[in-house]
């Protein structure tokens, strides 16, 4: 066993003065049993905690780390930028660089507007939605996850007139009422809906690439058909990008399946390991935001230079001939390597994969679409694997409904090592 001393009386610790010891829930290790492990440090594609105990980490700080840890442009832009101090709450050129990189080579956006995580970019891009059509209701997708938005935390309730129910207390039901939740790639129930609604939806909320409740890749005729039935009803088509954007392409989701939403949610990657989130879309719809509309949204420190720095200096790195490809045919050879072995011992297993994200799914399913779809008592086999994983010196995140990352930062060799240790942990799983 690793030796988890260390971690265990910080955690001791941290107990008496968080809620559940952690900052973010799936911190705590809930879902997998034992003490969270405490991170010292990183460096690359590794990770060591406060035992010293070394790991390779696909985590990635849940995504935004595409160039790994402690890269050194980041870190020397950090720097520099920490030198001329560290919030002004006015404009700095910081600010125009990156905005400017961004929107030159992302043709789904013309305008943008920097907030200070992914969260508040989707809170924002509602708003904005219901700005621009003048109306309340939002449909969203049971499956999708897009922040502790108060009209975002909404789970399926029994039936379409019986709209949705709050998946977290202190979530006002008068919220709730004006959200709609529906399953995922199911075009019936989303006609009936709007013809329920007519004339009072003002936004269709989506992950294109669903990836915070399993990996669910949707079929591209499904989000074609939302951008039709948008269109017809002069409803707001959102794609939140928090995770996909600049992660599977520059362009995101957007790009990879070449459809135009009317806005983007964004946050992770812009933020090269720092807080920050942004929203865009065209100058028309932009054109609504305050001071220049009336959809007022404002925060302090919005447009951080610190992240400023290190997001201009990420996404410069992730604009490199290649860089994509590259990150793609990791991606493809670990998991391939991984399920050959699946496969070879007859494991009820599979991996899925959009660009350099990826799943672990325990089930036979060539396709898993829908969080129904998701076998809950399969969960069982994650908390095994996550275990022995870590005993081999392998970090996934703390949850099996949770995605893997691949970063620049992993090499070939690295990866080796990994799937070495995912052949041993499937072993451990799959014992009587």
């Amino acid at each position: 066993m690793i030796n988890r001393t260390k971690s265990k009386a910080l955690f001791e610790t941290a107990q008496k003065l968080f809620p559940g010891g952690v900052n973010s829930p799936v911190r705590a290790f809930k879902s997998v049993g034992g003490t969270p492990l405490f991170i010292a440090k990183g460096d690359g594609c590794r990770i060591w905690d406060e035992d010293g105990n070394e790991f390779i980490d696909f985590c990635n700080s849940w995504g935004p780390l595409i160039l790994g840890h402690n890269h050194p442009k980041i870190r020397e832009a950090v720097i520099e930028a920490v030198c001329n101090g560290t919030s002004f709450g006015a404009p700095t050129k910081l600010e125009n660089e990156l905005a400017s990189l961004i929107l030159e080579n992302h043709s789904y956006i013309e305008k943008i507007r920097f907030v200070s995580s992914g969260t508040e970019a989707a809170m924002s891009a509602i708003r904005l939605a219901r700005g621009v059509t003048g109306r309340d209701k939002i449909i969203k997708f049971e499956g999708c996850y897009h922040g502790h938005v108060d009209a975002l935390l909404v789970q399926a309730g029994s039936g379409l007139a019986t709209y949705g129910t709050s998946s977290s207390a202190g979530v006002p039901e008068a919220y709730v009422k004006e959200t709609v939740v529906l399953p995922l790639n199911d075009r019936e129930a989303v006609e009936k809906a709007i013809a329920l609604h007519k004339d009072n939806i003002a936004c269709i909320a989506i992950e294109p690439i669903p990836a915070n409740n399993g990996l669910l890749i949707q079929d591209i005729d499904f989000l074609r058909f939302l951008r039709e039935i948008c269109t017809r009803e002069g409803i707001i088509l959102l794609f939140d990008e928090v995770i996909s954007g600049f992660r599977v392409g520059f362009e995101g989701a957007a790009g990879y399946y070449g459809i135009q939403p009317d806005v983007m949610a964004f946050g992770k990657i812009i933020g090269g390991g720092l807080p920050v989130g942004a929203y865009g879309s065209s100058k028309e719809v932009m054109s609504h935001v305050s001071p220049e509309g009336p959809v007022y949204q404002a925060g302090t420190l919005s447009g951080n230079p610190v992240a400023m720095a290190a997001g201009k200096a990420q996404l410069s790195e992730c604009l490199t001939p290649g860089f994509y490809e590259a990150l793609l045919e990791k991606t493809e050879y670990f998991k391939n390597a991984i399920l050959d072995h699946a496969k070879a011992k007859g494991y009820t297993f599979n991996m899925f994969n959009r660009g350099s994200i990826f799943w672990l799914a325990f089930s036979d399913k060539v396709a898993i679409r829908k969080s129904s779809e998701i076998d809950a008592d399969s969960m069982k086999y994650f908390t095994k694997l996550h275990a022995a994983l870590l005993e081999r010196g392998v970090y996934l995140g703390p949850s099996g409904y949770e995605v893997g990352f691949i970063s620049a930062a992993h090499s070939m060799a690295d990866l080796d090592i990994a799937v070495q240790a995912f052949k041993e942990a499937l072993d451990i799983a799959f014992a009587d």
